[in-house]
């Protein structure tokens, strides 16, 4: 396993480019008068998969199959599980995947639908990582870790480096925070070819790992979380995540539950674009017309689209027209 860099993320994209989507940048006028910026939205939720967590699962699953692996194992809230099925029956190799007991079952049945076997533990990030690298042990299977792994950081990067092929005068990127492997690979591409160019990172405000962790100037690990983005609810940023966030993101900020749930419907209605929670809280934060990117071209990261039905039922019965 080699060290997250530049070369890296290049490494990368010649291994999964033939496997991954280059996800448009979508541009939408209201959305953009309404933040007061030159904005793009780069529709990870159009990815393979539903999200851009198969950008990380395969390069970090054909790593395991190039040194002859036989399985991988990973504990994954739903889009990571789904992602690692998806590249495990691609290599013909077996493939668990531990989820929590409230898991989006849409997020689930992929992940099954792929092959996987599942395993239901607890409801906690800490809980199924625990008990996919106990079964990693027993099994003798390759751990494929949500995001705290240079190789599934080098994966995520590889979006920074189709943002600045796409959008080679961009001025800002902003990008979800769960446990930080999406926005350590992109800062790390983004930083690595253009430094001028600011990353920011977004969480709720139920799930401040991030947040705290930057304004304590260590890495916090929370009690619990509460958000309705569910793949942004890890209880900490992961060790090998941590130090690159504090090294190359600029700017760590939060936006409420109600902020992403508006973000979500105006994706929809005004966009016809379906982003998970997760996915919309960079648009949250876009919208508030923050003054570090007003009139910047600007790119916020749309990180997925995996919404369970019901949950899209009630969106639309609480959006306000």
């Amino acid at each position: 396993m080699s060290m997250l860099s530049l070369s890296t993320i290049d490494e990368a994209y010649t291994r999964i480019s033939h496997v991954v989507h280059l996800t448009p940048l979508v541009r939408n006028r209201t959305l953009a008068e309404m933040a007061d910026s030159d904005l793009a939205l780069k529709a990870e939720n159009l990815q393979r998969t539903g999200s851009f967590k198969i950008r990380g699962a395969f390069n970090k699953t054909a790593v395991v199959h190039e040194a002859g692996g036989t399985g991988v194992v990973t504990g994954s809230s739903g889009n990571h599980g789904a992602a690692t099925a998806w590249a495990a029956r691609y290599f013909h190799l077996q493939a668990h995947i531990v989820v929590p007991k409230n898991a989006s079952p849409q997020k689930v049945q992929a992940a099954r639908s792929y092959g996987a076997n599942i395993e239901f533990v607890g409801t906690t990030s800490q809980e199924r990582l625990e008990r996919a690298q106990q079964i990693s042990q027993d099994l003798g299977l390759s751990f494929v870790a949500p995001f705290d792994d240079p190789d599934v950081m080098a994966g995520q990067g590889t979006i920074g480096l189709e943002i600045l092929e796409q959008l080679p005068e961009v001025e800002l990127v902003v990008v979800p925070v769960g446990g930080g492997g999406l926005i350590a690979g992109i800062a790390t591409a983004i930083k690595g070819k253009r430094p001028d160019v600011r990353v920011i990172g977004v969480e709720p405000l139920g799930a401040p790992k991030a947040y705290l962790s930057r304004q304590q100037g260590r890495l916090i690990v929370l009690d619990s979380t509460d958000t309705i983005a569910d793949g942004l609810k890890t209880l900490s940023l992961g060790e090998k995540t941590y130090p690159v966030i504090e090294r190359l993101v600029d700017d760590i900020v939060q936006v409420n539950d109600q902020e992403i749930h508006n973000a979500m419907s105006l994706l929809l209605t005004r966009q016809k674009m379906l982003a998970e929670p997760s996915g919309a809280a960079t648009l949250a934060y876009v919208l508030r017309r923050p003054s570090q990117i007003r009139h910047r071209k600007t790119v916020a990261v749309v990180s997925g689209g995996n919404i369970d039905p019901s949950s899209l039922c009630h969106l639309l019965d609480s959006s306000t027209p």
